[in-house]
């Protein structure tokens, strides 16, 4: 994902992309290359800033090689870049699900999950990302900026009382007047601007 938000460790996941013996233009219409060729040629044009062209080779690649867990990071990384959220969120759910200590994955899900409007499931995987590595500030702030939404949405300190100013949804205001109405939402931002790469009460 851009934005400088790369996995923490600073790199490519450490799991080796096989080939599984497939052989290089296997398919008619098959770029040139083996699936390690693709992966690499892939990532490299992600890292470049083309998430649309890495997007067709790792797709490719993971189509020959389904249980890579590095293609398939690689790949949604890729969709989550070119705002393919839905398939992102596929794609970093599969990684996290095998293996559920991935924090990156965890972190992808839950920002991909941001972008496609269901907050809370985003906040329940940005707190596991948190909690693997608390110490990774754009963990933190994704998930600073999901409970925000959240509050927000939530009239930020739940429903009001029957006859307590404010309850009918606009506010008293000195003088008797009624004021307008607040958008609980207001200056609190609802999505992320940046992307993918025990919860901490201050996260």
């Amino acid at each position: 994902m851009d934005d400088g938000q790369e996995r923490p460790d600073g790199g490519a996941p450490g799991e080796r992309v096989s080939t599984g013996g497939v052989p290089a233009q296997g398919r008619p219409g098959d770029p040139a290359g083996d699936v390690y060729d693709w992966f690499r040629r892939g990532a490299n044009l992600l890292a470049q800033g083309h998430p649309a062209a890495a997007q067709q080779l790792l797709a490719r690649a993971a189509e020959a090689e389904p249980h890579s867990r590095s293609i398939r990071e690689a790949l949604a990384r890729a969709q989550f870049d070119a705002g393919s959220y839905a398939a992102a969120l596929e794609n970093f759910r599969a990684v996290a699900l095998a293996d559920p200590s991935d924090d990156y994955a965890q972190f992808g899900w839950g920002v991909s999950a941001a972008r496609l409007g269901d907050f809370e499931t985003s906040a329940e995987h940005l707190a596991l990302a948190v909690a693997m590595r608390p110490e990774t500030d754009h963990y933190r702030a994704a998930l600073r900026q999901t409970r925000a939404t959240l509050a927000a949405r939530a009239g930020a300190f739940g429903p009001l009382l029957p006859g307590v100013p404010g309850a009918s949804g606009v506010p008293e205001v000195p003088g008797g007047r009624k004021g307008a109405a607040r958008d609980p939402g207001a200056g609190l931002p609802g999505q992320f601007g940046g992307e993918p790469d025990g919860v901490n009460d201050d996260a």
